[in-house]
């Protein structure tokens, strides 16, 4: 037989052997492995898929977008006050690519403005604006953060708050309370305020009845005066209408846009009671820490950001206001008298005396506040002091 014929009867035994079925079973096994195969191969790579998407999922969760309720005591849009809020909120808002929005309310808007404290610790909204000093009633030594009378300036207050414990103490005191404490915003020197009357002496106080909160209005009854509190929305029919002679509200750029000089005549300073009023941003605890990592930073630097941002619009606006209510409006500017302002320094180290004693957390925060003032009024005689003396040679 010749190689072809070899050939040809190997290629013929092949198709005889397929053609009589001997080896379909093997050619099935081999198919079904290949299947088997190929499915394994296709189930991993589902596998890894849906592993992803669970990533995915995970990182859905951490990128959620929170919608945030942030209640004020002050009148919606206000300028300086009212405005932190909003400059806050929309700092947030961009620093966050829109996954921590708060809605701001003015104050009665959603709880009335001396409910902000009670709204916020309880849960019923995430947040609120405000001054520490309301709470007074509350939180004796809540006090200390906003304004102390005869005691720090902004700059100070800051400097006190984020790198001589102030902070650390502030949150101590709210704890109870179930609220986490920010820095909000900083008025700087406030004026005296508004008088229906012309102050000359000490005497004039006794018996004057002025809307004037805080340990202010505490140093103001000691003095002779009757202290009430009155929120921001209702000053001026409570001056037009005589339930009081005189109030104090914040500066010329704030005191022009409520109206004030409409209804008093005499505008005093120094700012006595309130020579670098902070306010605050309260969170509450829980909805605190229910947010990641990196909104709970973003929050710290929005306040930080809105606490500078204050105090530079009212750097800036406040001069143009008041000379707009002299010149335009025929306001009579005039300096607290000499003995006034002495009675009223005596007064405030008499009251801030008595809160430290009935209080002991008070007297936490009052030892560190005087320590930090001591410290810095040291420095700042030779410093900011010697400075303004010597530009008003």
């Amino acid at each position: 037989m010749n190689t072809v014929n070899k050939s040809v009867m190997k290629k013929g035994t092949t198709m005889s052997i397929f053609a009589n079925g001997r080896y379909y079973p093997l050619v099935i096994l081999i198919l079904v492995a290949a299947l088997m195969t190929v499915t394994g191969l296709w189930a991993v790579d589902r596998a890894s898929t849906q592993g992803d998407v669970l990533v995915e999922g995970n990182n859905s969760q951490q990128l959620q977008t929170y919608h945030w309720k942030m209640v004020t005591t002050w009148p919606k849009n206000l300028p300086g006050l009212g405005r932190a809020p909003e400059t806050f909120s929309k700092l947030l808002d961009e620093m966050s690519n829109g996954r921590l929005k708060v809605h701001v309310y003015g104050a009665g808007e959603l709880v009335p403005a001396m409910g902000v404290f009670d709204a916020v610790s309880e849960g019923v909204v995430e947040m609120g604006h405000g001054a520490a000093y309301y709470w007074k009633g509350k939180v004796p030594a809540a006090v200390f953060f906003t304004g102390v009378p005869f005691g720090l300036n902004a700059q100070e207050m800051n400097g006190w708050l984020h790198y001589g414990g102030g902070m650390e103490l502030w949150k101590e005191v709210y704890e109870p309370f179930n609220l986490v404490p920010l820095a909000g915003g900083n008025t700087g020197v406030q004026m005296a305020g508004w008088f229906n009357t012309e102050l000359t002496s000490v005497e004039d106080l006794q018996g004057l009845k002025m809307r004037i909160p805080g340990i202010g209005g505490e140093v103001f009854n000691e003095a002779g005066g009757t202290a009430v509190t009155i929120p921001g929305g209702e000053l001026y029919t409570s001056l037009q209408t005589g339930v009081i002679d005189a109030t104090e509200w914040v500066a010329p750029y704030n005191d022009l846009a409520l109206g004030l000089h409409e209804v008093a005549k005499y505008y005093y300073y120094p700012g006595w009671h309130e020579p670098g009023s902070t306010l605050e941003i309260i969170i509450n605890s829980q909805a605190f820490e229910s947010l990641p990592q990196d909104l709970r930073v973003m929050v710290k630097a929005a306040a930080y950001t809105a606490n500078q941002d204050m105090l530079d619009e009212y750097t800036a606006r406040n001069n143009a206001a008041l000379q707009e209510m002299i010149n335009n409006h025929g306001v009579q500017l005039r300096k607290l008298p000499d003995d006034v302002l002495r009675k009223l320094k005596e007064s405030s180290a008499i009251v801030l005396e008595d809160y430290a004693a009935a209080d002991p957390l008070a007297g936490k925060v009052y030892e560190s506040f005087t320590a930090f003032r001591k410290s810095v009024i040291e420095y700042h005689h030779i410093s900011e002091q010697a400075y303004i003396n010597a530009r008003d040679l």
